[in-house]
C-alpha cells in the first residue's frame, strides 16, 4: 500500500477538513510571498487536492 493510499483512507469522511487545510496552505504561502506565486499555489492546491480526493472546487468561493 502506498503513502498515498494511506493518506486517502485516514482522509475518508474528512474531505472538507482536507480542503481547508489545503487552502489555508495556500493562503499561507501567497501571503509569505506576497502573492508572487499565486497562480503556481493555485495549481499545486488544485493538484493535491485531485491526488487525496478532495477536490470541490465548484463548492470553494471565488478568489
Amino acid at each position: 500500500m502506498s503513502m498515498m493510499d494511506k493518506l486517502k483512507g485516514l482522509l475518508k469522511g474528512h474531505e472538507g477538513q482536507a480542503r481547508t487545510g489545503i487552502d489555508k496552505a495556500g493562503d499561507y504561502v501567497d501571503q509569505r510571498t506576497q502573492g508572487k506565486y499565486k497562480g503556481q499555489v493555485d495549481t499545486a492546491q488544485d493538484k493535491l487536492g485531485d491526488q487525496l480526493g478532495v477536490d470541490d472546487r465548484e463548492q470553494r468561493p471565488p478568489q
